[in-house]
């Protein structure tokens, strides 16, 4: 763990494995930390705070391009760990490390840019001004399914902000959080600044985040049932929180899409990390005039896909994170084909050519999806698709929104006038019109509903680490 500027272990000593997981190797022993730790770390960047905050905006940007620079000068080694670890093919890791370094170039800029202003008074001896400061001590928990870019997403506007920062990563990627922290150590940034517990526990380490009263925000992308839990427990203390939380993002091909168009771009987007990112479209709907087109391209093209190590040539879908996510998946296609759905490709856990070791599932196509199943409600987070069939166009808003979810949703259309209609009408935060890459460092990504508060990148995601403090100064003091 990285604590107050020192690599050190548990105080117990106590450690736990990490496993590769698309052949079940044990890669790493990592410190096993949980309250103790947690609670040096707040210390740790609390003590810091006063200084790292007074520094200048250019200074804090200083540091934020040297980071980049090294994200970038290792961008083989740190994507090389993500395979490794994570199970994503080495391409797709390359891909990750990109969009984690531009967190930093993004924020290196904003933090320049951290406005304030003057308000006109009603008083001719009277004078408003409105500066913005960082919330303090931040702390932050990230996932396993970008287990760099979701990192650099929430350290890089924290510390541009002027906040220091306390991070939690996913017990399954720990060793990504360490390469990152190595790097943030290398460009130089003050002792206490930025802090890393890893622990194979999170309660622990979440109870100490939501409880010390040091800690002004917490941040989490994970699922939406540890949102919920830890937006009360932060609201105890009226704790300022963002969340990015899970998904069900609906596929629309309209009418006048076209088929194959629209399946080369699903094929894309659904099996990016194979299925296991909470973009990841979950609800394919299909005018029935064109279901066997698309189906066919859709068919192709999944069959083109190679299954096995992430760290071998040609290699598309990568493992799962673990058995129960096997489990979760085929429990989900097996639902789905006994009320009625049709298994047009995959529907297996792979075993052959030694996948049998990791946790790999055939990408999977199912058609004649309908409402009573358990994948129409639930998020799968597996290299699923499942096919809906419609008839009636002015329908599909209200099937698309009809979810708790409101992350990402998809539409494919020729038309303009469709286009807005469904970009103004669809109650998902990111919105991809014949896009099926709707991100980047430069814009705004966030769900409604059931799918998270705040927004992470673009001018947005550092206001979510600056406080708007408001100075009247009257003239006859």
């Amino acid at each position: 763990m990285f604590i107050d500027g020192q690599w050190i272990q548990a105080k117990d000593k106590k450690t736990f494995s990490v496993i590769n997981p698309a052949n079940g190797d044990v890669i790493g022993m990592i410190p096993d930390g949980g309250e103790a730790e947690a609670k040096m770390a707040v210390t740790a960047a609390d003590k810091a705070f006063p200084l790292w905050s007074s520094r200048t905006a250019y200074q804090r940007s200083a540091f934020l391009y040297q980071a980049h620079t090294l994200m970038m000068e290792n961008l083989e080694h740190l994507a090389g760990t993500m395979t490794q670890e994570q199970g994503k093919p080495i391409q797709a890791a390359r891909n990750e490390v990109k969009y984690g370094a531009d967190f930093l170039l993004w924020f290196a800029e904003e933090a320049k840019r951290i406005y304030g202003k003057t308000i006109p008074s009603s008083r001719a001896d009277q004078r408003f001004m409105v500066i913005k400061q960082p919330v303090g001590v931040v702390a932050a928990i990230t996932p396993w399914n970008y287990p760099m870019s979701m990192i650099t997403r929430k350290v890089a506007p924290a510390l541009a902000a002027g906040c220091t920062i306390v991070l939690k990563p996913a017990e399954a990627t720990p060793l990504c959080a360490i390469e990152i922290f190595k790097l943030l150590e290398k460009a130089g940034l003050p002792k206490g600044v930025a802090n890393l517990v890893t622990g194979l526990d999170p309660e622990p380490v979440g109870k100490v985040f939501m409880t010390d009263k040091r800690i002004a925000k917490l941040t989490f992308t994970g699922s939406t049932a540890i949102g919920k839990m830890l937006a009360r427990g932060a609201a105890g203390q009226m704790k300022r929180v963002s969340l990015e939380l899970g998904g069900h993002a609906p596929f629309i091909v309209c009418k006048d899409a076209d088929p194959v168009h629209a399946a080369k771009g699903l094929s894309l987007v659904k099996f990016l990390n194979t299925g296991q990112a909470c973009i990841s479209p979950n609800r394919i709907y299909v005018h029935s005039t064109m279901k066997e087109a698309f189906l066919k391209v859709l068919t192709e093209k999944v069959a083109q896909m190679t299954a096995g190590n992430g760290m071998s040539p040609g290699v598309k879908i990568g493992p799962l994170v673990n058995a129960a996510a096997i489990e979760k998946v085929d429990s989900q296609v097996k639902d789905a084909i006994k009320k009625g759905a049709t298994l047009v490709s995959g529907g297996f856990r792979i075993m052959d050519n030694e996948m049998d070791k990791g946790y790999f599932y055939a990408p999977t196509i199912l058609d004649g999806v309908t409402e009573e199943m358990r994948i129409y409600r639930e998020e799968t987070f597996g290299p699923v698709l499942p096919v809906i069939s419609y008839e009636n166009e002015d329908d599909l808003l209200k099937m698309a929104n009809d979810t708790d979810y409101g992350l990402a949703a998809y539409v494919y259309t020729k038309a303009h006038s469709t286009a807005m209609k469904f970009f103004e009408g669809l109650h998902f935060g990111i919105i991809g019109i014949n896009d099926i890459n709707p991100t980047s460092a430069a814009a705004p990504f966030g769900g409604m509903k059931m799918s998270g508060i705040g927004r992470e990148g673009a001018c947005e995601g550092i206001d979510e680490y600056l406080e708007t403090k408001l100075g009247g100064f009257s003239l006859n003091g």
